[in-house]
């Protein structure tokens, strides 16, 4: 969900040499592994195998920390409320929300250095439109996310299918309104689908307008490091006030992960069918939809980035440029400055 993370062209070798007397901080040379004949980039297959496959990993292994903690959360309050699991409920809504929180912000930071920590197919296709991020890699996250969510899942009901056991009355017993529910997202009984529809647009916008505020270096981004706070602090704030409708899902990832876990463990076709495959209309297209929504929303009011297609030059502005004195070319028109 951070900024995605432009990584040098040039491979470089770090040294630490003697402390800077004045800052007190070492001092880094770099050297060019090109020019080095004794610079090893791979010491061993592994290694080379790994940079390979690094970034769809990092997505990986983000999205399946990210969705174990919320589906933990979601299995440890609502199984405990069964008086034959516990004696003492363990948790309630506000809890849900600290853990669906907690989850994307340690999410993020796992994979944020590596992929860019995006651990949701919405935002890597709205980065793809809005922000210049490869469309050849697209593919590549988005399957490992989906595998991530869908390893996360099957984590978490390893760990709670006795609680699961108990509560829909058996083994072999499973269905959606007794547990199914825990693991993916389903819409409250009083909505219809236009409002599901909704809730999770608004809620998508939102969340994609917050990610590109906390990314954005000319809007008051967090200090380097704290994205996932302000990420924390932002999906805290989503769960707590418009969580109700559809357990806000907001990235497919995280619903259809655990939907196909629940599937292959015996929740039967009836995930799928639900609400005349909700899964497509509302989980997959809401937040699409939304999210590229509030990207132009906030692209178009806000951000001033040359990478967004909302500030790309036209052929006027390109023109003027080209035809422009030497010394003129590149500075910014008169009071930007001070901005």
């Amino acid at each position: 969900m951070s900024a995605i993370i432009e990584k040098s062209e040039e491979v470089r070798m770090e040294s630490v040499g003697p402390y800077d007397k004045q800052r007190c901080a070492p001092s880094v040379s770099t050297t060019d592994l090109a020019d080095c004949d004794h610079c090893m980039v791979f010491p061993n297959r592994w290694s080379r195998i790994r940079y390979a496959i690094r970034e769809p990993a990092a997505e990986f292994l983000g999205t399946m920390i990210f969705v174990i903690f919320g589906t933990g959360v979601n299995c440890q309050v609502f199984l405990s409320i069964n008086p034959n699991v516990e004696a003492v409920p363990r948790g309630d809504f506000l809890s849900l929300n600290f853990g669906w929180a907690s989850g994307v912000a340690l999410g993020v930071w796992i994979s944020g250095g590596i992929s860019g920590g995006h651990i949701n197919p919405a935002i890597t296709f709205t980065l793809a439109v809005f922000r210049g991020f490869p469309w050849k890699k697209v593919p590549l996250y988005i399957f490992a996310q989906l595998l991530g969510g869908f390893c996360g899942a099957g984590v978490i009901y390893a760990n709670y299918f006795h609680a699961i056991d108990i509560v829909e009355g058996g083994p072999g017993v499973r269905t959606i309104s007794g547990s199914g529910d825990l693991l993916a997202t389903y819409a409250a009984s009083f909505l219809t689908p236009v409002s599901c529809f909704f809730s999770e647009f608004l809620g998508s916008a939102i969340l994609i307008i917050g990610v590109l505020c906390v990314t954005d270096k000319k809007n008051g981004p967090p200090p380097q490091g704290l994205v996932p706070l302000a990420l924390f602090i932002l999906v805290l704030g989503i769960g707590a006030s418009l969580g109700m409708n559809t357990s806000y899902s907001l990235n497919p990832a995280r619903d259809l992960g655990p939907r196909f876990l629940t599937a292959a463990v015996g929740y039967g076709t009836a995930v799928f069918t639900y609400r005349n495959q909700y899964w497509l209309w509302c989980i997959v297209l809401g937040p699409v939809t939304g999210m590229l929504c509030g990207a132009f929303i906030y692209d178009t009011l806000i951000f001033e980035g040359r990478e967004s297609i909302i500030n790309k030059p036209n052929a006027k502005a390109t023109d003027r440029r080209l035809h422009a004195c030497p010394g003129q070319r590149g500075k910014l028109p008169a009071g930007i400055e001070s901005v």
